[in-house]
């Protein structure tokens, strides 16, 4: 015999979105213990889709109606983000763990930075972690330890494969919602499964032949820890875009530069630190050529979305038969708009009142 629910079967109730496939969501009911099930499976109203509101993995939500039997809901609406991610898209995510590897994929310092950059640029703290210690010598690990510290971070070093350094890591990650970002081979869903053995997340191998990983991942997903928290993997990939980004931006997205800033401010404002008279970040540090390398890619590349825009600005969409669309120069409205009637009367009654007038 079943036995009864100890809840308003009509109570709205609220969880945390887990995960997004097509129009379906997954939520995780906040204080499970309270309600028949953990988690249910989630349509969202009408209205929301009127109201243009997207539904997000890591989104706070309200659940009507909820049917406890069919572990089913309706999302009614979504509680104010703390903070939203545009790629990966993900909501209320409080630091990032950046997951590269010692070796296999080889560990590159110029791909490395691009992730930091990109990671730095959504203004959330950052975990920096390299796996497969176990594969590298003492010597090896103490140089790139130094090296991350000089950039200005503190890398955990751990191996998936012999367990070392993983307590330092969970410490890190418990009471957070953390995206897990990094190249694909890296050890991001074998990290998931050691921390949720239950999950059993599909992990590919490095090619031989390209030194890369093999996309795993297809989809962002929220996966809940046993000391609490939640990780998000992501899908792997091997160049971050840095469309986000503006010029004066990217300065904040090095701690070298932060730093030197901090002790001293340059002889202008607007200083882009590169050739600039009395500028104190310009200097002999490592990462030095490498932002004046991003620094030349952003600014081709707002340059092009000027272009873009302007171009834009002068053309409009117009359909013709058949369903065919094409863009057509807009007219100088100053120069073409005929006078309304209103006007014209206007203009004829002051041209009478002037020939009245004695």
């Amino acid at each position: 015999m079943s036995q009864p629910l100890s809840v308003d079967v009509n109570a709205a109730v609220t969880g945390t979105v887990l995960a997004v496939q097509a129009n379906y969501y997954q939520v995780q009911l906040a204080e499970a213990q309270d309600y028949p099930v953990e988690q249910l499976l989630c349509t969202r109203r009408s209205r929301l889709k009127k109201l243009g509101q997207q539904v997000m993995v890591g989104d706070q939500v309200v659940v009507e109606e909820p049917d406890w039997l069919g572990e089913r809901g309706a999302i009614a609406s979504i509680l104010p983000r703390q903070s939203q991610l545009v790629r990966p898209p993900i909501a209320n995510v409080n630091q990032i763990l950046l997951m590269f590897a010692l070796t296999e994929p080889k560990l590159d310092p110029q791909q490395l930075t691009r992730f930091l950059v990109t990671a730095e640029s959504t203004n959330l703290p950052i975990v920096l972690c390299l796996n497969k210690r176990d594969l590298t010598s003492y010597a090896v690990q103490k140089a790139w330890r130094d090296r991350m510290q000089q950039w200005g971070y503190s890398p955990i070093l751990i191996s998936l494969r012999t367990g070392v350094g993983l307590k330092t890591l969970e410490r890190s990650l418990k009471g957070h919602i953390t995206v897990v970002s990094g190249l694909s081979g890296v050890g991001k869903s074998s990290l998931i499964n050691t921390l949720i053995p239950e999950i059993n997340l599909r992990v590919g191998k490095v090619s031989q032949r390209w030194g890369q990983g093999r996309h795993t991942t297809r989809h962002v997903e929220l996966f809940e820890l046993a000391q609490g928290g939640f990780l998000a993997d992501t899908p792997g990939f091997n160049q971050p875009g840095l469309e986000q980004i503006l010029p004066t931006q990217l300065r904040n997205c090095f701690p070298e530069i932060r730093q030197r800033l901090s002790q001293a401010q340059c002889q202008f404002k607007d200083c882009q630190h590169v050739d600039e008279p009395n500028c104190v970040v310009r200097g002999d540090w490592e990462r030095y050529p490498y932002y004046l390398s991003l620094l030349a890619e952003v600014t081709e590349q707002q340059a092009k979305r000027q272009m873009t825009m302007t171009a834009e600005s002068r053309t409009k969409r117009k359909s013709r038969k058949h369903g065919k669309i094409h863009d057509e120069p807009k007219l100088e409205t100053k120069r073409y708009r005929r006078p309304s009637r209103r006007q014209l009367q206007q203009q004829l009654q002051d041209i009478d009142l002037e020939h009245l007038s004695p």
